[in-house]
């Protein structure tokens, strides 16, 4: 877990501990290899140094290294390596990790696609509050899909991504609202939660709202009023 990693005061400090063996400062040195912080960027330097610490057990090395195999910085394309390591941080809890596992299971790379498989590894993420899988694992539980449909379990999880505003889940969660599946039907947290995706560009959260606003009349009911409305689908970006 990235709960009680290290600092270092100065860059010097840390390439030294790096060197002596410190897998904390190896996978911060790696990031600064990513990133050019302090260093002209090199994906293949920072795949050394996530590799070292990726093999003092390193979590956060771990997911950042099988990044670099999915897309191919630093190391050729190699998804079976990306779900290796994805894996050994998935199991001590990294919850990026977790959130991409759970990612390739679901869409068969690097490993078998197993929606199941997918399902725990979204759970685990999404209770160590990664907001990506919190918004994936409420998609299932909408859908009914692995899980038994569970509008209420699907609010849930919607409600906690739309609270770290990833835009979809925020306009998941009006839909909710503006049908009362899962929660009381309201027009007005409907709205809400459109209007804080709608701003951050959320296109089917602007569509909806518009949806809204075209069709809605004090008589109609909310199943009509919300005819036309979309409803957004899992995430597929990888979390570094």
């Amino acid at each position: 877990m990235a709960g009680n990693r290290r600092t270092w005061q100065a860059f010097e400090e840390m390439r030294k501990a790096a060197q002596e063996g410190d897998p904390q400062a190896q996978c911060y040195l790696g990031v600064c290899y990513q990133t050019g912080q302090g260093v002209q960027q090199d994906y293949s330097e920072a795949v050394k140094w996530y590799r070292r610490a990726a093999e003092q057990n390193d979590p956060v090395a771990q997911c950042y290294l099988g990044c670099c195999f999915m897309s191919g910085h630093g190391v050729p394309q190699e998804l079976g390596q990306a779900a290796r390591w994805f894996r050994e941080a998935a199991e001590q809890g990294d919850p990026a990790a977790q959130f991409n596992l759970g990612m390739l299971y679901e869409t068969g790379q690097g490993v078998p696609q197993n929606y199941a498989e997918a399902v725990k590894w979204y759970h685990g993420a999404a209770e160590r509050g990664e907001p990506q899988a919190q918004f994936n694992l409420g998609v299932f539980y909408e859908q009914g899909q692995v899980v038994p449909q569970n509008y209420e379990e699907a609010v849930k999880w919607y409600r906690a991504a739309a609270e770290q505003e990833v835009g979809p889940a925020q306009c998941n969660l009006g839909l909710c609202y503006q049908t009362g599946r899962g929660v009381p039907e309201s027009q007005s947290e409907a709205v809400k939660w459109f209007i804080r995706a709608a701003r951050q560009g959320d296109k089917t959260a602007q569509h909806n709202l518009g949806v809204h606003y075209a069709t809605h009349e004090p008589e109609q009911s909310s199943v009509e009023a919300a005819e036309g409305a979309e409803r957004e689908e899992k995430t597929d970006h990888f979390q570094p």
